[in-house]
This record gives structure tokens, C-alpha cells and sequence, in this order.
């Protein structure tokens, strides 16, 4: 190898038993179809009622069916198998998805906030009760659906992206039936603008959390959860091993990490049963399922990382 490494045949990549993702299909397609009728009966509604927040929150909704679709062909993508072009197959795909749902999510809540400033410059006449039967709607369809994923949150930042799209929504369909209840009660409009703002900031605090993580995970950082000094201990502690360098930590999915590191042990290991060993250790205690060891009797290099 280059950079001055000088390396002993011995090394060893395993396939630990991490976390194995969960289907989430018929999840997806249950979410898919319900949300889809909601827009519908939602936009039907506003246009009938003529009711701009429904029509504006129908709008919102047709953005969580197109992050749920996204979200479903890259679960889809990620059990494709490695081919030579794509030797990890399409994982990332996964955090690539759970990107662009964060992006959604920021999107739908600038248009969210647009339509809230105008509301409270100019307070406009609300059907107070056909805002709140039809949020009402809204709060089981996307409540229903944000269940389906509830499980799968916080294994899987592509499953948590879509959990927090239907969260977000039913939290929004809770903000409307309360702004149009208190409208009927006092006929007082600015009440709509004012629940949207809470709503916003609400859902924005959720969505800048999926960003912050899909970012980092695209930036192949360390995974949350996994504390990079914890890993170098262990493997500075294995018997035999007198120097760990050259350890990267990096998420290949959002369900799956993989590791790479070289171990000098001038003594050498005691065969595969080693490698298989400390693979094992790695998945069961840090959820690293994916790693490739090397194994060096000599420490010879100057450019290696710490």
C-alpha cells in the first residue's frame, strides 16, 4: 500500500449481526393512499368552503405524499444488491432521501410561514367549522399514519424523516381544529395566524434535527450514538494489539455503519477466529455491522491518522 504503510498479509472484513432494517413497505403504501385521499378531499373542501388555509395546508399535504414516495423507493433502493459499479449497492440512497424529506419539510414550512405573515397583516374571513371538520379528518389520517413508522424512528433516519412529516401534519391539523373551535367561539380571525406561527416553530425545531443528522450523515461522520473514543478503547484493549490507527467510522445507511482500522500486534493474531471475534464484539456492543480490519506486525508510517 501507498503512504508509507507497511502492511502484513493478515486482514479480515466481516459482516457483524447489526441491525437489520425493517420493511416498511406496506407502511408506506397504506401512508401513500390515505394522505392521497386526504389532498383530495382537503382541496375539494377548500375550494368549496373557500377557505385559503385548507387549500394552502392541502398543498402542504401533497408534499408529505411525494416525501413518503421518495422515502419508500429509497427503502426499496437500499436492498439492491452490490454490483461493480455500486460495490455497497444503493444504501445511501437512504440518507440521501432522508435529506431531500428534511429539505421538503423546510420548504412546506417557509410556504407555512408566507401565508401566516400575510394572515396577520391582514386577518381574513376562516369557515371556522369546516376547518375544524376537516382537520379533524387530518388529525387521524396523519396521526394513523405517522404510527405505521413509529417504531422504525429512531433505528432508521429515512423512517424517521417520514414519521416526521405525518407528525408535523397531525400537529398542524390539532393547531387548525383549535384555531377554528376559538374562531366560532369569538369570531375573532387573527386566532389562525397566530396557532400557525406556534406550529411552525414547533415543527421546525423537529425538522432542523432530521437535517443537522442527515447532513452529518452524508458528510460521513461518526454516527449519533456511537462514541469514537469508546470504539479506539476497545480495540486499543484487545490482547496483542500495542497500536490502533487509521480508524474511520462512517454510516453506509441510515440503519447501517461500517468501520475500518488497522491494528499493530507485532505478535501477530491467533488466526480468523480473532478477526471474527472482535467483528462480533464490535456489532453486539456498538452496532457497527460492517468491518474491515487490518492487521500489521510492524509500525512503519509516517503519514498514518491516529
Amino acid at each position: 500500500m501507498g503512504g508509507g504503510h507497511s502492511h502484513s498479509p493478515n486482514h479480515g472484513h466481516q459482516h457483524g449481526h447489526g441491525h437489520t432494517p425493517t420493511d416498511f413497505s406496506n407502511a408506506f403504501a397504506i401512508g401513500v393512499v390515505l394522505n392521497t385521499a386526504f389532498v383530495i378531499i382537503e382541496a375539494a373542501y377548500g375550494f368549496w368552503s373557500g377557505s385559503m388555509a385548507l387549500i394552502a395546508d392541502a398543498g402542504h399535504n401533497l408534499s408529505d405524499v411525494l416525501s413518503l414516495l421518495l422515502a419508500w423507493a429509497a427503502s426499496v433502493l437500499a436492498k439492491r444488491a452490490p454490483s461493480q459499479r455500486f460495490t455497497y449497492g444503493l444504501k445511501s440512497s437512504t440518507i440521501l432521501a432522508a435529506m431531500a424529506n428534511a429539505g421538503l419539510l423546510m420548504v412546506a414550512l417557509g410556504a407555512i410561514l408566507y401565508e401566516t405573515i400575510n394572515r396577520l397583516s391582514d386577518p381574513a374571513p376562516v369557515a371556522g367549522m369546516t376547518m375544524v371538520i376537516v382537520a379533524g379528518i387530518g388529525i387521524a389520517v396523519n396521526t394513523g399514519t405517522a404510527l405505521l413508522f413509529m417504531r422504525g424512528r429512531k433505528d432508521d433516519l429515512n423512517i424517521r424523516g417520514a414519521f416526521l412529516h405525518m407528525a408535523a401534519d397531525a400537529l398542524v391539523s390539532v393547531g387548525v381544529v383549535v384555531a377554528g373551535i376559538a374562531i366560532l367561539l369569538t369570531g375573532a380571525w387573527w386566532i389562525d395566524p397566530v396557532t400557525s406561527l406556534v406550529i411552525v416553530a414547533v415543527i421546525a425545531f423537529g425538522t432542523w434535527g432530521l437535517l443537522r443528522d442527515s447532513v452529518k450523515m452524508g458528510l460521513l461522520a461518526v454516527p449519533e450514538g456511537i462514541d469514537e473514543s469508546d470504539v479506539r478503547g476497545f480495540l486499543a484493549g484487545l490482547p496483542g494489539v500495542e497500536t490502533v490507527h487509521d480508524l474511520h467510522i462512517w454510516a453506509m445507511s441510515t440503519t447501517e455503519t461500517a468501520l475500518t482500522v488497522h491494528l499493530v500486534m507485532p505478535g501477530g493474531t491467533t488466526g480468523d477466529g480473532f478477526l471474527r471475534d472482535v467483528s462480533e464484539r464490535l456489532a453486539h456492543d456498538f452496532r457497527i455491522g460492517h468491518t474491515t480490519i487490518q492487521i500489521e506486525t510492524t509500525r512503519d508510517c509516517d503519514g498514518c491518522h491516529q
